[in-house]
Protein backbone atom coordinates (compact mmCIF):
# COMPACT_ATOMS: atom_id res chain seq x y z
CA UNK A 1 0.00 0.00 0.00
CA UNK A 2 0.85 3.74 -0.76
CA UNK A 3 0.90 4.83 2.81
CA UNK A 4 1.49 8.28 2.74
CA UNK A 5 -0.30 8.76 -0.67
CA UNK A 6 -3.32 7.16 0.92
CA UNK A 7 -3.04 9.05 4.11
CA UNK A 8 -2.50 12.65 2.57
CA UNK A 9 -5.14 12.48 0.26
CA UNK A 10 -7.61 10.98 3.11
CA UNK A 11 -6.31 14.00 5.21
CA UNK A 12 -7.07 16.70 2.55
CA UNK A 13 -10.32 15.32 1.40
CA UNK A 14 -11.89 15.09 5.09
CA UNK A 15 -10.86 18.41 7.04
CA UNK A 16 -7.72 19.07 7.67
CA UNK A 17 -7.61 21.68 4.72
CA UNK A 18 -9.17 23.46 6.99
CA UNK A 19 -7.90 22.53 10.23
CA UNK A 20 -10.37 20.32 11.29
CA UNK A 21 -9.21 17.38 13.06
CA UNK A 22 -12.37 16.26 14.69
CA UNK A 23 -13.63 15.64 11.04
CA UNK A 24 -10.81 13.73 10.70
CA UNK A 25 -10.86 11.63 13.39
CA UNK A 26 -14.84 10.81 12.29
CA UNK A 27 -13.72 9.70 9.06
CA UNK A 28 -11.11 6.78 10.08
CA UNK A 29 -13.62 5.72 12.59
CA UNK A 30 -16.40 5.26 9.89
CA UNK A 31 -13.83 3.89 7.45
CA UNK A 32 -12.60 1.53 10.71
CA UNK A 33 -16.08 0.45 10.59
CA UNK A 34 -16.11 -0.09 7.23
CA UNK A 35 -13.32 -2.49 6.67
CA UNK A 36 -13.91 -4.63 9.71
CA UNK A 37 -17.67 -5.30 7.99
CA UNK A 38 -15.89 -6.32 4.84
CA UNK A 39 -13.44 -8.19 6.11
CA UNK A 40 -15.84 -9.77 8.27
CA UNK A 41 -12.90 -9.01 11.03
CA UNK A 42 -15.57 -8.00 13.84
CA UNK A 43 -14.57 -7.38 17.49
CA UNK A 44 -17.17 -9.74 18.91
CA UNK A 45 -20.92 -8.66 18.53
CA UNK A 46 -23.26 -5.82 20.79
CA UNK A 47 -23.06 -8.08 23.52
CA UNK A 48 -19.02 -9.09 24.24
CA UNK A 49 -16.38 -7.52 23.00
CA UNK A 50 -13.66 -9.96 21.62
CA UNK A 51 -10.86 -8.15 20.83
CA UNK A 52 -8.54 -9.64 17.67
CA UNK A 53 -4.95 -8.81 16.14
CA UNK A 54 -3.73 -8.96 12.69
CA UNK A 55 -1.45 -11.44 12.17
CA UNK A 56 1.08 -12.37 9.28
CA UNK A 57 -1.27 -15.72 8.71
CA UNK A 58 -4.12 -13.62 8.14
CA UNK A 59 -2.57 -11.17 5.97
CA UNK A 60 -3.91 -11.97 2.57
CA UNK A 61 -5.59 -8.37 1.87
CA UNK A 62 -3.79 -5.03 1.73
CA UNK A 63 -7.34 -4.04 3.61
CA UNK A 64 -5.66 -5.11 7.34
CA UNK A 65 -3.07 -3.26 6.94
CA UNK A 66 -5.42 -0.48 6.21
CA UNK A 67 -7.05 -1.50 9.35
CA UNK A 68 -3.78 -0.70 11.44
CA UNK A 69 -2.71 2.48 9.59
CA UNK A 70 -6.68 3.84 10.08
CA UNK A 71 -6.46 2.82 13.80
CA UNK A 72 -2.51 5.20 13.98
CA UNK A 73 -4.36 8.17 11.91
CA UNK A 74 -7.75 7.89 14.46
CA UNK A 75 -5.65 8.43 17.45
CA UNK A 76 -3.06 11.28 16.07
CA UNK A 77 -5.96 13.16 15.08
CA UNK A 78 -7.68 12.83 18.02
CA UNK A 79 -3.92 14.22 19.59
CA UNK A 80 -3.84 17.16 17.44
CA UNK A 81 -7.23 17.86 18.51
CA UNK A 82 -6.45 18.20 22.28
CA UNK A 83 -3.35 20.08 21.35
CA UNK A 84 -5.68 22.68 19.66
CA UNK A 85 -7.91 22.10 23.05
CA UNK A 86 -4.78 22.46 25.14
CA UNK A 87 -4.51 26.00 24.98
CA UNK A 88 -7.65 26.90 26.95
CA UNK A 89 -7.18 23.31 28.93
CA UNK A 90 -4.20 22.86 29.92
CA UNK A 91 -5.32 19.24 31.51
CA UNK A 92 -5.75 18.10 28.21
CA UNK A 93 -2.15 17.49 27.72
CA UNK A 94 -2.13 14.65 29.54
CA UNK A 95 -4.49 12.83 27.33
CA UNK A 96 -3.06 14.23 24.23
CA UNK A 97 0.28 12.74 25.00
CA UNK A 98 -1.76 9.55 25.67
CA UNK A 99 -3.27 9.49 22.10
CA UNK A 100 0.02 10.10 20.47
CA UNK A 101 1.61 6.75 22.47
CA UNK A 102 -1.17 5.16 21.52
CA UNK A 103 -0.97 6.53 17.71
CA UNK A 104 2.94 5.37 18.03
CA UNK A 105 1.93 1.62 19.34
CA UNK A 106 -0.34 1.04 16.05
CA UNK A 107 2.43 2.13 13.92
CA UNK A 108 4.90 -0.07 15.41
CA UNK A 109 2.71 -3.03 14.96
CA UNK A 110 2.08 -1.65 11.57
CA UNK A 111 5.89 -1.85 10.44
CA UNK A 112 5.70 -5.36 12.44
CA UNK A 113 3.54 -6.88 9.80
CA UNK A 114 5.39 -4.78 6.99
CA UNK A 115 8.49 -7.10 7.66
CA UNK A 116 6.29 -10.17 5.90
CA UNK A 117 7.52 -11.42 2.61
CA UNK A 118 3.64 -10.72 1.41
CA UNK A 119 4.69 -6.90 1.35
CA UNK A 120 6.65 -5.55 -1.03
CA UNK A 121 9.97 -3.16 -0.60
CA UNK A 122 8.43 0.18 -1.04
CA UNK A 123 5.68 -0.35 1.79
CA UNK A 124 7.93 -1.60 4.22
CA UNK A 125 9.96 1.64 3.97
CA UNK A 126 6.87 3.83 3.76
CA UNK A 127 5.96 2.25 7.09
CA UNK A 128 9.63 2.48 8.63
CA UNK A 129 8.98 6.56 7.52
CA UNK A 130 5.66 6.18 9.00
CA UNK A 131 6.46 5.02 12.60
CA UNK A 132 9.91 7.13 12.47
CA UNK A 133 7.49 10.84 12.32
CA UNK A 134 4.97 9.77 15.02
CA UNK A 135 7.60 8.59 17.54
CA UNK A 136 9.57 11.70 16.65
CA UNK A 137 6.49 13.87 17.14
CA UNK A 138 5.76 11.89 20.20
CA UNK A 139 9.41 12.77 21.20
CA UNK A 140 9.12 16.23 19.95
CA UNK A 141 5.82 16.63 22.86
CA UNK A 142 8.11 15.44 25.47
CA UNK A 143 10.44 17.87 25.05
CA UNK A 144 13.23 14.90 24.65
CA UNK A 145 15.20 16.55 21.54
CA UNK A 146 18.14 14.48 20.66
CA UNK A 147 15.66 11.39 19.96
CA UNK A 148 12.97 13.68 18.13
CA UNK A 149 15.83 14.68 16.07
CA UNK A 150 16.96 11.24 15.61
CA UNK A 151 13.58 9.49 14.54
CA UNK A 152 12.77 12.59 11.98
CA UNK A 153 16.33 12.46 10.97
CA UNK A 154 15.45 8.60 10.05
CA UNK A 155 12.24 9.73 8.71
CA UNK A 156 13.81 12.66 6.45
CA UNK A 157 16.27 9.83 4.94
CA UNK A 158 13.57 7.47 3.90
CA UNK A 159 11.45 9.91 2.41
CA UNK A 160 14.50 11.22 0.26
CA UNK A 161 15.61 7.92 -1.04
CA UNK A 162 11.60 7.06 -1.83
CA UNK A 163 11.66 10.64 -3.94
CA UNK A 164 14.87 9.80 -5.50
CA UNK A 165 14.07 6.11 -7.06
CA UNK A 166 10.57 7.14 -8.55
CA UNK A 167 9.46 9.88 -10.83
CA UNK A 168 8.79 13.70 -10.69
CA UNK A 169 4.72 13.17 -10.28
CA UNK A 170 5.70 10.08 -7.50
CA UNK A 171 8.00 12.48 -5.80
CA UNK A 172 6.32 15.58 -5.14
CA UNK A 173 4.48 13.72 -1.80
CA UNK A 174 7.73 12.54 -0.66
CA UNK A 175 9.54 15.89 -0.64
CA UNK A 176 6.23 17.83 0.68
CA UNK A 177 7.00 15.69 3.50
CA UNK A 178 10.43 15.91 3.95
CA UNK A 179 10.17 20.26 3.64
CA UNK A 180 7.62 19.52 6.92
CA UNK A 181 9.97 17.58 8.72
CA UNK A 182 12.98 19.67 8.76
CA UNK A 183 11.47 22.85 10.72
CA UNK A 184 11.35 20.15 13.42
CA UNK A 185 14.98 18.87 13.07
CA UNK A 186 16.81 22.71 13.12
CA UNK A 187 14.29 23.48 16.22
CA UNK A 188 15.32 20.41 18.11
CA UNK A 189 19.21 21.00 16.84
CA UNK A 190 18.69 24.18 18.75
CA UNK A 191 17.32 22.96 21.93
CA UNK A 192 20.30 20.57 22.13
CA UNK A 193 22.55 23.46 21.59
CA UNK A 194 23.47 24.32 18.01
CA UNK A 195 22.82 28.19 18.06
CA UNK A 196 23.14 28.52 14.20
CA UNK A 197 19.80 26.63 13.67
CA UNK A 198 18.01 29.75 14.67
CA UNK A 199 18.84 31.57 11.07
CA UNK A 200 17.72 28.28 9.07
CA UNK A 201 14.23 28.42 11.12
CA UNK A 202 13.43 32.05 10.26
CA UNK A 203 14.59 31.23 6.78
CA UNK A 204 12.27 28.47 6.53
CA UNK A 205 9.53 30.27 8.29
CA UNK A 206 10.14 32.89 5.85
CA UNK A 207 9.79 30.24 2.89
CA UNK A 208 6.62 28.67 3.97
CA UNK A 209 4.81 31.90 4.45
CA UNK A 210 4.40 31.06 8.39
CA UNK A 211 4.80 28.10 10.74
CA UNK A 212 2.05 25.45 10.98
CA UNK A 213 1.70 22.37 13.30
CA UNK A 214 3.67 21.36 16.44
CA UNK A 215 6.37 23.97 15.50
CA UNK A 216 4.21 27.23 15.33
CA UNK A 217 3.66 28.15 18.58
CA UNK A 218 7.34 27.29 19.90
CA UNK A 219 8.76 28.84 17.15
CA UNK A 220 7.31 32.07 17.73
CA UNK A 221 8.00 31.19 21.45
CA UNK A 222 11.59 30.91 20.53
CA UNK A 223 11.65 33.87 18.49
CA UNK A 224 10.31 36.19 21.55
CA UNK A 225 12.36 34.79 23.89
CA UNK A 226 16.27 34.95 22.12
CA UNK A 227 15.14 38.52 21.82
CA UNK A 228 14.25 38.66 25.32
CA UNK A 229 17.60 37.52 26.34
CA UNK A 230 19.29 40.31 24.01
CA UNK A 231 17.10 42.46 25.00
CA UNK A 232 18.61 42.22 28.46
CA UNK A 233 21.69 44.09 26.98
CA UNK A 234 20.36 47.10 25.13
CA UNK A 235 19.67 50.41 27.23
CA UNK A 236 19.64 52.97 24.58
CA UNK A 237 18.55 53.72 20.68
CA UNK A 238 19.95 56.87 18.71
CA UNK A 239 17.45 58.35 15.70
CA UNK A 240 18.70 61.42 14.35
CA UNK A 241 21.44 62.39 16.09
CA UNK A 242 19.51 62.07 19.56
CA UNK A 243 20.13 59.60 21.95
CA UNK A 244 17.09 58.12 24.19
CA UNK A 245 17.33 55.32 26.39
CA UNK A 246 15.12 52.51 26.40
CA UNK A 247 13.65 50.92 29.46
CA UNK A 248 10.73 49.37 28.48
CA UNK A 249 11.17 45.61 27.62
CA UNK A 250 8.84 45.34 25.08
CA UNK A 251 9.83 48.24 23.18
CA UNK A 252 13.43 47.00 23.36
CA UNK A 253 11.82 43.12 22.15
CA UNK A 254 10.39 45.19 18.89
CA UNK A 255 13.53 47.42 18.35
CA UNK A 256 15.72 44.47 18.29
CA UNK A 257 13.32 42.36 15.81
CA UNK A 258 13.08 45.52 13.36
CA UNK A 259 16.50 44.60 11.50
CA UNK A 260 15.27 40.81 10.72
CA UNK A 261 11.72 41.79 10.11
CA UNK A 262 12.37 44.44 7.30
CA UNK A 263 14.93 42.23 6.17
CA UNK A 264 12.64 39.44 6.23
CA UNK A 265 10.40 41.66 4.32
CA UNK A 266 12.45 42.43 1.48
CA UNK A 267 13.59 38.40 0.79
CA UNK A 268 9.89 37.68 0.97
CA UNK A 269 8.79 35.52 -2.12
CA UNK A 270 5.56 36.51 -3.12
CA UNK A 271 3.10 39.50 -1.72
CA UNK A 272 1.15 37.33 0.37
CA UNK A 273 3.67 36.79 2.83
CA UNK A 274 4.70 40.12 2.60
CA UNK A 275 1.59 41.67 3.29
CA UNK A 276 1.47 38.98 6.20
CA UNK A 277 5.06 40.18 7.61
CA UNK A 278 4.04 44.01 7.75
CA UNK A 279 1.22 42.95 9.10
CA UNK A 280 2.83 41.70 12.18
CA UNK A 281 5.37 44.03 11.97
CA UNK A 282 2.14 47.03 12.33
CA UNK A 283 0.32 44.91 15.00
CA UNK A 284 4.14 44.68 16.97
CA UNK A 285 4.39 48.02 16.73
CA UNK A 286 1.55 49.45 17.76
CA UNK A 287 1.88 47.14 21.03
CA UNK A 288 5.21 49.01 21.29
CA UNK A 289 3.74 52.34 21.03
CA UNK A 290 0.61 51.12 23.64
CA UNK A 291 3.27 51.03 26.01
CA UNK A 292 5.31 53.60 26.17
CA UNK A 293 2.25 55.41 25.84
CA UNK A 294 0.85 53.86 29.49
CA UNK A 295 4.51 55.75 30.82
CA UNK A 296 3.46 58.95 28.95
CA UNK A 297 0.19 58.96 31.17
CA UNK A 298 1.87 59.41 34.73
CA UNK A 299 4.61 61.37 33.61
CA UNK A 300 2.58 63.79 32.34
CA UNK A 301 3.22 67.04 34.83
CA UNK A 302 6.83 65.95 34.86
CA UNK A 303 7.04 65.98 31.07
CA UNK A 304 5.67 69.45 30.58
CA UNK A 305 8.04 70.37 32.97
CA UNK A 306 10.63 69.34 30.68
CA UNK A 307 9.26 71.47 27.78
CA UNK A 308 9.66 74.32 29.55
CA UNK A 309 13.11 74.25 31.20
CA UNK A 310 14.64 72.71 27.76
CA UNK A 311 13.25 75.66 25.66
CA UNK A 312 10.96 73.50 23.35
CA UNK A 313 12.71 70.50 23.61
CA UNK A 314 10.41 67.29 24.04
CA UNK A 315 11.36 64.77 26.93
CA UNK A 316 12.80 61.21 26.29
CA UNK A 317 9.85 58.91 26.20
CA UNK A 318 7.83 61.43 24.24
CA UNK A 319 10.84 61.53 21.48
CA UNK A 320 10.95 57.45 21.61
CA UNK A 321 7.25 57.88 21.56
CA UNK A 322 7.78 59.77 18.14
CA UNK A 323 10.46 57.46 17.03
CA UNK A 324 7.71 54.14 17.37
CA UNK A 325 4.79 56.61 15.56
CA UNK A 326 7.61 57.24 12.86
CA UNK A 327 8.27 53.20 12.12
CA UNK A 328 4.75 52.61 12.42
CA UNK A 329 4.15 55.48 9.91
CA UNK A 330 6.88 54.66 7.37
CA UNK A 331 6.25 50.72 7.52
CA UNK A 332 2.28 51.65 6.77
CA UNK A 333 3.39 53.51 3.71
CA UNK A 334 5.78 51.04 2.55
CA UNK A 335 3.15 48.24 2.77
CA UNK A 336 0.40 50.80 0.89
CA UNK A 337 2.97 51.34 -1.81
CA UNK A 338 4.01 47.63 -2.24
CA UNK A 339 0.19 47.19 -2.75
CA UNK A 340 -0.16 49.59 -5.27
CA UNK A 341 3.01 48.10 -7.59
CA UNK A 342 1.16 44.48 -7.56
CA UNK A 343 -2.14 46.70 -8.60
CA UNK A 344 -0.27 48.45 -11.17
CA UNK A 345 1.05 45.36 -12.33
CA UNK A 346 -2.36 43.69 -12.75
CA UNK A 347 -3.77 47.08 -14.52
CA UNK A 348 -1.06 46.08 -17.03
CA UNK A 349 -2.72 42.63 -17.39
CA UNK A 350 -6.16 44.11 -17.44
CA UNK A 351 -6.89 43.19 -21.15
CA UNK A 352 -6.15 39.62 -20.30
CA UNK A 353 -8.21 39.62 -16.86
CA UNK A 354 -11.31 41.08 -18.70
CA UNK A 355 -11.24 37.80 -21.32
CA UNK A 356 -11.20 35.51 -18.36
CA UNK A 357 -14.17 37.69 -16.93
CA UNK A 358 -12.41 38.43 -13.04
CA UNK A 359 -12.89 41.35 -12.16
CA UNK A 360 -9.93 44.08 -12.85
CA UNK A 361 -8.40 46.78 -11.11
CA UNK A 362 -9.40 50.05 -11.86
CA UNK A 363 -7.04 53.28 -11.03
CA UNK A 364 -9.49 54.44 -8.99
CA UNK A 365 -8.34 51.79 -6.12
CA UNK A 366 -4.68 53.17 -6.56
CA UNK A 367 -5.94 56.95 -6.14
CA UNK A 368 -7.29 55.25 -2.49
CA UNK A 369 -3.44 53.71 -1.51
CA UNK A 370 -1.43 57.02 -2.57
CA UNK A 371 -4.46 59.36 -0.69
CA UNK A 372 -3.73 56.82 2.64
CA UNK A 373 0.21 57.25 2.17
CA UNK A 374 0.00 61.14 1.85
CA UNK A 375 -2.21 61.16 5.08
CA UNK A 376 0.55 59.48 6.41
CA UNK A 377 3.08 61.72 5.55
CA UNK A 378 1.27 64.62 7.08
CA UNK A 379 1.12 62.88 9.86
CA UNK A 380 4.88 62.36 10.21
CA UNK A 381 5.20 66.31 9.76
CA UNK A 382 3.33 66.47 12.64
CA UNK A 383 5.78 64.39 15.06
CA UNK A 384 6.78 66.05 18.49
CA UNK A 385 10.51 66.61 18.04
CA UNK A 386 10.48 67.32 14.85
CA UNK A 387 8.81 70.56 13.96
CA UNK A 388 12.12 72.29 14.00
CA UNK A 389 14.22 69.52 12.21
CA UNK A 390 14.41 71.63 8.55
CA UNK A 391 15.79 68.55 6.81
CA UNK A 392 13.39 65.86 8.23
CA UNK A 393 10.91 68.39 7.01
CA UNK A 394 12.51 68.93 3.47
CA UNK A 395 12.44 65.21 2.79
CA UNK A 396 9.02 64.78 4.05
CA UNK A 397 7.99 67.50 1.71
CA UNK A 398 9.92 66.13 -1.64
CA UNK A 399 8.28 62.35 -0.78
CA UNK A 400 4.62 63.88 -0.74
CA UNK A 401 5.58 65.43 -4.31
CA UNK A 402 6.54 62.26 -5.39
CA UNK A 403 2.93 60.54 -4.30
CA UNK A 404 0.98 63.40 -4.92
CA UNK A 405 2.52 63.11 -8.73
CA UNK A 406 1.71 59.36 -8.61
CA UNK A 407 -1.90 60.25 -7.69
CA UNK A 408 -2.22 62.53 -9.97
CA UNK A 409 -1.28 60.29 -12.89
CA UNK A 410 -4.08 57.91 -11.58
CA UNK A 411 -6.54 60.52 -11.23
CA UNK A 412 -5.51 61.16 -15.11
CA UNK A 413 -5.60 57.57 -15.66
CA UNK A 414 -9.49 57.65 -14.63
CA UNK A 415 -10.49 60.30 -16.60
CA UNK A 416 -8.93 59.06 -19.81
CA UNK A 417 -11.47 55.76 -19.25
CA UNK A 418 -14.25 57.84 -18.82
CA UNK A 419 -12.70 60.29 -22.80
CA UNK A 420 -13.13 63.39 -20.79
CA UNK A 421 -9.45 64.01 -22.54
CA UNK A 422 -9.06 68.04 -21.29
CA UNK A 423 -9.26 66.88 -17.59
CA UNK A 424 -6.69 64.51 -18.29
CA UNK A 425 -4.45 66.70 -20.49
CA UNK A 426 -3.99 69.18 -17.53
CA UNK A 427 -3.65 66.57 -14.61
CA UNK A 428 -0.86 65.30 -17.01
CA UNK A 429 0.86 69.12 -16.96
CA UNK A 430 0.17 68.51 -13.29
CA UNK A 431 1.83 65.49 -12.69
CA UNK A 432 5.14 66.85 -14.74
CA UNK A 433 4.98 69.89 -12.97
CA UNK A 434 5.37 67.70 -9.34
CA UNK A 435 7.90 65.45 -11.01
CA UNK A 436 10.51 68.82 -12.03
CA UNK A 437 9.83 70.13 -8.44
CA UNK A 438 11.39 66.96 -6.90
CA UNK A 439 13.81 66.79 -9.68
CA UNK A 440 14.93 70.30 -8.34
CA UNK A 441 14.92 70.10 -5.11
CA UNK A 442 16.41 66.20 -4.40
CA UNK A 443 19.84 67.37 -4.40
CA UNK A 444 20.98 66.75 -1.31
CA UNK A 445 18.07 64.27 -0.53
CA UNK A 446 19.41 61.43 -2.61
CA UNK A 447 19.70 58.46 -0.74
CA UNK A 448 15.96 58.97 0.96
CA UNK A 449 14.20 59.21 -2.12
CA UNK A 450 16.10 55.82 -3.28
CA UNK A 451 13.68 54.02 -1.92
CA UNK A 452 10.58 55.93 -3.88
CA UNK A 453 9.36 55.66 -7.32
CA UNK A 454 11.44 56.72 -10.24
CA UNK A 455 10.38 60.33 -11.13
CA UNK A 456 11.98 60.16 -14.49
CA UNK A 457 10.12 56.68 -15.30
CA UNK A 458 6.55 58.60 -14.61
CA UNK A 459 7.82 61.62 -16.98
CA UNK A 460 8.33 59.59 -19.97
CA UNK A 461 5.26 57.91 -19.01
CA UNK A 462 3.21 60.82 -18.99
CA UNK A 463 4.63 62.17 -22.26
CA UNK A 464 4.01 58.76 -23.89
CA UNK A 465 0.36 59.13 -22.41
CA UNK A 466 -0.02 62.31 -23.61
CA UNK A 467 0.31 62.13 -27.31
CA UNK A 468 -1.94 58.45 -26.83
CA UNK A 469 -4.38 61.06 -25.33
CA UNK A 470 -4.00 63.48 -28.71
CA UNK A 471 -4.44 60.59 -30.52
CA UNK A 472 -7.87 58.88 -29.01
CA UNK A 473 -9.00 62.55 -28.34
CA UNK A 474 -8.85 63.44 -32.30
CA UNK A 475 -10.87 59.66 -32.98
CA UNK A 476 -13.16 59.93 -30.41
CA UNK A 477 -14.44 63.59 -31.87
CA UNK A 478 -14.32 62.36 -35.59
CA UNK A 479 -16.09 58.87 -34.51
CA UNK A 480 -19.25 61.60 -32.69
CA UNK A 481 -19.64 63.50 -36.03
CA UNK A 482 -19.96 60.29 -37.78
CA UNK A 483 -22.30 58.72 -35.43
CA UNK A 484 -24.49 61.99 -34.79
CA UNK A 485 -26.87 61.57 -37.68
CA UNK A 486 -30.13 62.79 -37.57
CA UNK A 487 -31.41 59.25 -38.01
CA UNK A 488 -29.67 58.19 -34.94
CA UNK A 489 -30.22 60.54 -32.48
CA UNK A 490 -33.08 60.00 -30.02
CA UNK A 491 -34.49 63.02 -28.93
CA UNK A 492 -36.10 61.51 -25.93
CA UNK A 493 -39.87 62.44 -27.12
CA UNK A 494 -42.69 59.81 -27.25
CA UNK A 495 -43.62 58.09 -30.46
CA UNK A 496 -46.94 60.27 -30.39
CA UNK A 497 -45.13 63.20 -31.14
CA UNK A 498 -42.68 62.09 -33.45
CA UNK A 499 -44.61 60.24 -36.56
CA UNK A 500 -43.35 62.85 -38.96
CA UNK A 501 -39.38 61.97 -38.37
CA UNK A 502 -37.64 58.75 -38.67
CA UNK A 503 -35.55 57.35 -35.99
CA UNK A 504 -34.12 54.03 -34.77
CA UNK A 505 -35.06 53.53 -31.51
CA UNK A 506 -34.41 49.86 -29.91
CA UNK A 507 -36.71 50.53 -27.26
CA UNK A 508 -39.57 50.31 -29.90
CA UNK A 509 -39.21 46.35 -28.92
CA UNK A 510 -38.46 46.08 -25.69
CA UNK A 511 -40.50 45.83 -22.31
CA UNK A 512 -40.15 49.36 -21.74
CA UNK A 513 -41.25 51.64 -25.25
CA UNK A 514 -42.14 55.17 -24.44
CA UNK A 515 -45.50 55.62 -26.70
CA UNK A 516 -47.15 58.45 -24.67
CA UNK A 517 -46.30 60.56 -21.80
CA UNK A 518 -48.49 58.79 -18.78
CA UNK A 519 -49.97 60.57 -17.37
CA UNK A 520 -50.73 62.78 -19.58
CA UNK A 521 -49.79 66.58 -18.01
CA UNK A 522 -51.69 69.27 -16.98
CA UNK A 523 -53.09 71.90 -20.03
CA UNK A 524 -54.49 75.53 -19.60
CA UNK A 525 -58.59 75.51 -20.17
CA UNK A 526 -60.68 79.05 -20.04
CA UNK A 527 -61.93 79.44 -16.36
CA UNK A 528 -65.17 80.88 -15.70
CA UNK A 529 -65.67 84.70 -15.40
CA UNK A 530 -65.74 86.77 -12.40
CA UNK A 531 -68.02 90.09 -12.26
CA UNK A 532 -67.04 93.06 -9.99
CA UNK A 533 -69.57 95.99 -9.95
CA UNK A 534 -66.87 98.62 -10.40
CA UNK A 535 -70.33 101.73 -11.15
CA UNK A 536 -71.24 101.35 -7.50
CA UNK A 537 -68.50 103.48 -6.39
CA UNK A 538 -69.37 106.54 -8.53
CA UNK A 539 -73.19 106.70 -8.41
CA UNK A 540 -74.47 110.06 -7.19
CA UNK A 541 -77.65 109.23 -4.62
CA UNK A 542 -81.03 111.98 -4.80
CA UNK A 543 -80.77 113.97 -1.04
CA UNK A 544 -82.79 113.35 1.59
CA UNK A 545 -82.45 115.90 3.66
CA UNK A 546 -85.82 117.81 3.13
CA UNK A 547 -87.77 114.01 4.40
CA UNK A 548 -85.54 114.31 7.81
CA UNK A 549 -86.97 118.04 8.34
CA UNK A 550 -90.43 117.29 7.23
CA UNK A 551 -90.10 114.28 9.84
CA UNK A 552 -89.09 116.65 12.64
CA UNK A 553 -91.37 119.00 12.36
CA UNK A 554 -94.45 116.88 13.63
CA UNK A 555 -93.38 116.44 16.25
CA UNK A 556 -96.76 115.77 19.06
CA UNK A 557 -99.09 116.05 16.41
CA UNK A 558 -98.01 113.71 15.05
CA UNK A 559 -97.83 111.43 18.08
CA UNK A 560 -101.10 111.99 19.26
CA UNK A 561 -102.42 111.16 15.74
CA UNK A 562 -100.59 108.03 15.37
CA UNK A 563 -102.01 106.76 18.60
CA UNK A 564 -105.52 107.29 17.47
CA UNK A 565 -105.11 105.68 13.87
CA UNK A 566 -105.06 109.57 12.05
CA UNK A 567 -102.88 109.62 9.03
CA UNK A 568 -102.02 112.42 7.62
Amino acid sequence: IAVLQIVKESQQQHGLRHGDFQRYRGYCSRRLRRLRKTLNFKMGNRHKFTGKKVTEEILSDNRYLLLILMDAERAWSYAMQLKQEANTEPRKRFHLLSRLRKAVKHAEELERLCESNRVDAKTKLEAQAYMAYLTGMLRFEHQEWKAAMEAFNKCKTIYEKLANAFTEEQAVLYNQRVEEISPNIRYCAYNIGDQSAMNELMQMRLRSGGTEGLLAEKLEALITQTRAKQAATMSEVEWRGRTVPVKIDKVRIFLLGLADNEAAIVQAENEETKERLFESLLSECRDAIQAVREDLKPDQKQREHSLESDSGKVSNIQYLHSYLTYIKLSTAIKRNESMAKSLQKALLQQQRSEEDGKRTPRPQDLIRLYDIILQNLVELTQLPGLEEDKNFQKEIGLKTLVYKAYRCFFIAQSYVLVKKWSEALVLYERVLKYAREVQSGAGAYTNSLKELPDVQDLITQVNAEKFSLQAAAILDANDTHETESPSQVKDGKPLSERFETFCLDPSLVSKQVSLVHFPPGFQPIPCKPLFFDLALNHVAFPPLEDKVEQKAKSGLTGYIKGIFGFKS
